[in-house]
């Protein structure tokens, strides 16, 4: 307890401003999505490989399925996108800047991200090239509210 009797994270939540906003919420939700895209192709590498090579290192592995191929090269895309969202979402966040513009960009970028990984392992070309660039929109609409502010 504090002298003024309000307890260590009654202290935090009023100084930061109390429940999440939006932006932050899309950051949680996107990464935790891109958290968890090393999923089905690890598990496609178990199937192909075996368990055993699929831990180790082996000499000559099979090559893995194609859409495997194509999810983890989303979710290298996913991870190095993350980057650029993440800091101009903190970035916009430590200026003090929220508003419809950036949590309409934050939702954005989630669903195009989303859209993007599941594109990319169908192999919609199309589809993961406009999810993309709904992205890349959506980035640049965070930039644009942190160079206006």
């Amino acid at each position: 307890m504090s002298r003024d009797g309000r307890d260590i994270a009654s202290h935090i939540k009023v100084t930061l401003g109390g429940a999440m906003s939006t932006e932050l919420m899309y950051l949680v939700w996107i990464t935790a999505l891109t958290a968890l895209m090393w999923i089905p192709y690890i598990f496609d590498r178990i199937s192909v490989w075996g368990l055993t090579d699929a831990v180790g290192y082996p000499q000559n592995p099979k090559p893995q399925s194609p859409w495997a191929r194509r999810i983890k090269s989303a979710h290298a895309n996913a991870i190095e996108n993350l980057v650029v969202f993440a800091t101009l979402v903190l970035a916009a966040r430590a200026v003090g800047i929220s508003n419809g513009t950036t949590a309409l960009a934050c939702e954005l970028y989630f669903w195009a991200r989303l859209v993007h990984f599941a594109a990319y392992g169908f192999a919609l070309p199309w589809v993961r090239t406009l999810a993309f660039a709904g992205g890349f929109v959506a980035q640049m609409m965070l930039v644009g509210q942190l160079l206006l502010h």
